[in-house]
Order: structure tokens, then C-alpha cells, then sequence
């Protein structure tokens, strides 16, 4: 190598370690590795609550997860009499589910009778597929139509603990939360919070666990308090937008 080119070499060197170092180093990127970490932490697991809820269930129960991805992190571990899965397959190829599609598709067939019944209704609809408001909105409005009087929509990741984790794009992954990623389901879960004709809460575990029901008492509806969901507002308010509480005290209503 010449002497120019190793002159503009470890110059080059010098200069991305210091933008790195002063990356790792930044407050807002220690921060959220923090929250990550902490987060990581928390119990119990999506699954230990959704299998609290449908031990509540008197007789059989009826149990349909939308968005399964690996069966093994939450699907298999379900203690349901009767259990459907929906999964388009994108992140996991094996993909060993039921139904082999988006749940758009999936309740545009339910609707017209083509798969299962549309008399069916469920205990508990975990929704956990596409991350991103405007299609879990629609995951919401449709489980709705499909769970008992007295059942439940469960959400995963609605309480994302820094606007990092809850950035729209997935695959963008240098930021400060990596792989980390919980979208916009956040958005979908509080605007349902402002509907008077749900009841609802979110579980301060596993990323917050939203809970939605038609008639349990969850917590009662808010007014519109985030008009345009900035997640600045949802930061300050967390607790009272998102009715946010622990796994005790959601066993405490029951």
C-alpha cells in the first residue's frame, strides 16, 4: 500500500471509530438498549396470560392465534380444547398452521362460510400478526364479530418502551433497538381504548399484553387523548392511556 493510500486509509479507520464510538456511547442509543433489557425481564410471558384467561373458562374452550410465526414461542404452549392458527408464513417457512394466509383473508373466508363456520365464535383471539396500526385495527374489528360475549382479544406489543421499538419499519434495524421491534400496535390498541363499547386493558409484560373484552370490566373507555398518536403523548400518559397495570392486578378483577 502507498504511503497516500495508507495516509486516506486510517483516516477513514479514525473517523468510523469515532462516529461509532460516539453511537455506542450516545444516552439516547444506552437508553434504549436499557429499556430493551429491562423489558426482556418482565413477567409473565404473553402465553402464561393468555393461559390465565382461558382457565377462567367454564367447559371447553375455543382458541384461535393470528400471526404464529415459530409455534414454539407461544402457539404450542396454549391449553385450549380446540385451537386454529393463521399465518401467512413469511418469517417462518415451515409455517405448520391451520391456515395459510393473511387474516384478511382468512375472515373473508370465515364471513362467507368457505372455511370452518361463521357461526363459530372463540374464547380468546391472540393477535400478534402484521405489527402495523392500520392492520391490527382490522384484526380488532374482525375478532370482535368472532369471540363469545364473554371472551377475549389478546394483542401483543402494545406498550413499546421507546419510539425506537415502535418505528413502522421493521427491517430497518441500526437503531438503538435492533431487532427489537414492536411497530404501531399501539396506535390500534388505544384507539380501541377510546371506544365505549369495549372494555380494556394492557398488561405491563412481554412488551404489554392488551386485553380487550365486550362485557369483563376491565377498564373503562377514555376520551380521544392523542388525536394525532404521537408517541411523545403516549410517553407522558402511558399508564392512564393504555390503562396499564400488572398481572395481579388484572387476576384481581376476576
Amino acid at each position: 500500500m502507498t504511503k497516500i493510500k495508507r495516509f486516506f486509509y486510517n483516516r477513514r479507520v479514525v473517523r468510523y471509530y469515532r462516529k461509532g464510538k460516539a453511537y455506542l456511547n450516545n444516552l439516547e442509543y444506552l437508553k434504549t438498549q436499557q429499556e430493551s433489557k429491562k423489558e426482556i425481564l418482565k413477567k409473565p410471558s404473553r402465553t402464561t396470560i393468555i393461559n390465565y384467561l382461558l382457565s377462567l373458562k367454564k367447559g371447553d374452550t375455543t382458541y384461535l392465534e393470528i400471526g404464529v410465526r415459530n409455534p414454539e414461542h407461544n402457539y404450542n404452549h396454549i391449553i385450549a380444547n380446540i385451537k386454529y392458527s393463521v399465518d401467512p408464513g413469511i418469517e417462518f417457512k415451515k409455517n405448520p398452521v391451520d391456515f395459510k394466509m393473511t387474516s384478511d383473508m382468512f375472515f373473508d373466508k370465515l364471513i362467507k362460510d368457505e372455511i370452518l363456520t361463521n357461526k363459530i365464535r372463540f374464547d380468546i383471539i391472540f393477535i400478534d400478526g402484521l405489527h402495523l396500526a392500520e392492520q391490527v385495527d382490522r384484526d380488532i374489528e374482525n375478532a370482535l364479530k368472532y369471540i363469545k360475549d364473554d371472551g377475549f382479544i389478546v394483542l401483543h406489543d402494545c406498550n413499546p418502551p421507546t419510539e425506537w421499538h415502535a418505528r413502522e419499519n421493521f427491517q430497518y434495524k441500526n437503531t438503538p433497538a435492533g431487532d427489537y421491534w414492536n411497530g404501531t400496535t399501539w396506535k390500534a390498541f388505544l384507539k380501541w381504548r377510546g371506544n365505549s363499547s369495549v372494555h380494556s386493558c394492557c398488561i405491563d409484560s412481554d412488551w404489554g399484553v392488551g386485553i380487550i373484552s365486550k362485557h369483563h370490566p376491565l377498564g373503562k373507555s377514555i376520551t380521544t387523548v392523542n388525536t394525532f398518536y404521537e408517541y411523545k403523548t403516549l410517553e407522558k400518559n402511558r399508564k392512564e392511556h393504555l390503562n396499564l397495570i400488572d398481572f395481579e392486578s388484572l387476576k384481581q378483577l376476576f
